[in-house]
């Protein structure tokens, strides 16, 4: 599986025709197809291009939710 560097990761924000991807317990997942992710913001309160692991913890969903968004790969280790 592909590694993504975190500096990677960051610039896949969903902005200016970027793909917008995300992090959450070490895997990377595209959203960029999603309405829910436009423009790489979800609900004003989560941005793509970052790795949302502590932030899913206080979010009203779980991570399960990515499930159905296809893995682009493992986030690398800090």
């Amino acid at each position: 599986m592909t590694i993504i560097s975190f500096d990677e990761l960051s610039r896949r924000n969903g902005k200016n025709g970027r793909r917008a991807w995300v992090a959450f317990e070490g895997f990377v997942y595209d959203v960029t197809d999603s309405f829910l992710w436009k423009n790489g913001e979800h609900q004003v309160l989560h941005h793509a291009g970052s790795d949302l692991t502590e932030e899913i913890a206080e979010a009203p969903h779980s991570g399960d939710l990515f499930a159905g968004f296809p893995v682009v790969g493992k986030l690398a280790k800090p």
